[in-house]
């Protein structure tokens, strides 16, 4: 790996840092407002530089919502009006970084402001694994959204775009999208696998943690244009402990999992999920991918302290839809819910 941007995680930290810096002082905007703040509230490195900042932009944007609702000054999206009056409602001094917590294997996380979040696709009931690209949706090729574009080039043969994750979950999350503009639905090809196992290996040297998530269609997948999780964790996800049947341990993962750690012999058991019309989810670290075929979206009522099973879930981590579930789940709660949403292809 020759590229600068992803030599060091010091020097990726510090890019994404900036450019959340400069977003939030060069727009006046309620959605970039919420994207910094999400973004800074997952990392407390970044809220502590930027806390004083947002606390300021706050002030101005409460302000001006206060007027556009009087018919003024803003004109932001319907979905980042509503999230913004939440957090008016909130108030700036209840906003603090994410709290995790472990419960038995599984790794609790209390991000109120993910649970803000347009749900988009997530709450569709859907059948089958493709749908035609949309242009005329929400997708990750459009013009407003290139300011949320953080870096942009050449990475292992292909054109990418890597996105802020507006409502992130993970430390320096992003979205890879390759060839944005041309339009590509959320359905995995060979290259797109054998890509993502690229480069997940190319970034390691430089990014100790790194791994990729994918959501298929149907998988709560939350927008139809193809797009990868690039991510960079200290700990690994409760998925690659060792004491999983799946990892050479003892104990059976609740939900169906797949481990791989050969490129054509991952691919293969894809393809079989794609003839079936099996969703699934990925990780993928280098070198070793995890698939999880499970049941489609919609397809069973959530508990009412979920907001939808994505890779991250699968993986054992879990975003509660407030504080008092995020005390209360147990770690029964949590297996009982990987199971029910598995596969039993």
């Amino acid at each position: 790996m020759n590229n600068a941007f992803f030599a060091t995680s010091r020097d990726y930290q510090a890019a994404f840092s900036s450019g959340l810096r400069e977003m939030l002082s060069g727009y006046d905007e309620l959605g970039v407002f919420i994207l910094v703040l999400a973004n800074a509230m997952i990392d407390p490195l970044i809220w502590d530089e930027l806390s004083g900042p947002l606390r300021q932009k706050f002030e101005r944007l409460s302000a001006l919502h206060v007027d556009s609702r009087q018919g003024g000054f803003l004109d932001d999206a319907k979905d980042d009006r509503r999230v913004f009056s939440r957090l008016m409602e909130i108030g700036f001094d209840a906003i603090t970084p994410i709290r995790l917590r472990r419960e038995g294997p599984w790794e609790l996380q209390l991000n109120p402001l993910r649970a803000l979040r347009p749900p988009r696709m997530t709450e569709r009931r859907v059948s089958g694994l493709s749908a035609p690209f949309n242009p005329d949706e929400f997708h990750f090729a459009k013009p407003f959204l290139r300011k949320e574009i953080f870096w942009r080039g050449a990475l292992e043969g292909r054109d990418v775009s890597l996105l802020y994750n507006k409502f992130p979950f993970v430390r320096l999350l992003g979205l890879l999208v390759p060839e944005a503009r041309a339009g590509r639905p959320q359905f995995l090809q060979q290259a797109d696998h054998e890509y993502i196992w690229r480069v997940a290996a190319a970034l390691r040297p430089g990014l100790p943690g790194v791994g990729v998530g994918y959501n298929s269609y149907g998988a709560c997948a939350s927008v139809n244009h193809l797009h990868f999780h690039l991510f960079v964790r200290d700990e690994a996800l409760p998925i690659a402990a060792a004491h999983w049947s799946h990892n050479g341990g003892q104990e059976d993962y609740p939900a169906t999992c797949a481990r791989f750690d050969d490129l054509q012999e991952a691919w293969r058991y894809i393809r079989e999920l794609h003839g079936r019309k099996v969703p699934y989810n990925l990780i993928a670290y280098p070198g070793t991918l995890y698939c999880l075929p499970r049941a489609s979206q919609g397809s069973r009522e959530l508990p009412e302290w979920s907001g939808g099973y994505g890779w991250y879930e699968m993986a054992g981590g879990c975003v509660p839809l407030g504080e008092a579930h995020y005390r209360q789940l147990d770690e029964r709660q949590l297996s009982d819910e990987l199971r029910a949403v598995r596969s039993t292809i």
